[in-house]
């Protein structure tokens, strides 16, 4: 996809659980090849907002176009949700990322294991493959989750909280990660994130959530607005 173009619209779009408004009238213009962390305050809609893009909440009102073509959108949850005992080992995990395209039972070809190896390597999971996950550090289980979101080729990729509980090493280890996909990569990356220090570094433009809705500004508005409780 050419970078410069639109990968996602939002026009007046309404959000909701049940009789709970989560965001309203919201309108985003989301251009390929950017990396844009999600920020707001705890509740403030970052994850409802994400399940709408990916497609798996329906909006109240209001319309989504989602402009990245047939390919699947790659997608890494909050670790804490996934099962520490998994009981697979590293390159199973990574390659589950190729089901879209070869199916849960059938064999990988050539291309998709080379891709595979390539994948494993350019993560620093090589020397780790046959570890399960339970057995790697915070780090590594955030390596081998976004490994698996990026091997299906998608032109975007969305992470939920990427960094959250990982110590300082492995925070900046990720970070340094996920902008190197976008930049060198040319991948569309969005992230739902809590730090309001890493918004400059990451972006210079975030999208802030909260009050019901959400918005692209420079980051260091969005951090003003932030640190000084406005909406």
């Amino acid at each position: 996809m050419e970078q410069g173009c639109n990968i996602i619209e939002c026009r007046g779009l309404a959000l909701a659980y049940g009789q709970d408004t989560i965001l309203a009238h919201v309108d985003l213009d989301i251009m390929s090849g950017w990396l844009l962390p999600f920020v707001g305050a705890n509740g403030a809609g970052k994850s409802t907002l994400f399940k709408a893009l990916l497609g798996l909440l329906p909006p109240r009102s209001g319309e989504i176009r989602r402009l990245w073509g047939k390919a699947r959108p790659g997608y890494v949850p909050q670790q804490q949700h996934i099962d520490p005992i998994f009981p697979v080992n590293v390159r199973s995990i990574v390659g589950m990322g190729l089901y879209p395209e070869c199916g849960f039972l059938r064999l990988l070809s050539r291309e998709q294991k080379e891709r595979l190896d390539t994948t494993l390597s350019r993560f620093g999971l090589a020397e780790h493959q046959k570890k399960t996950f339970a057995e790697l550090s915070g780090g590594l289980r955030q390596k081998t989750l976004i490994a698996r979101a990026v091997i299906g080729n998608s032109p975007i990729i969305f992470l939920d909280e990427p960094v959250a509980g990982l110590d300082a090493a492995s925070e900046e280890a990720v970070l340094e990660l996920l902008i190197d996909l976008c930049r060198k990569q040319g991948k569309t990356v969005l992230i739902a994130h809590h730090r309001l220090e890493d918004l400059s570094r990451l972006s210079p433009i975030v999208c802030l959530v909260g009050h019901g809705k959400a918005e692209v500004l420079p980051s260091e508005t969005a951090y003003d607005r932030l640190r000084g409780g406005k909406s």
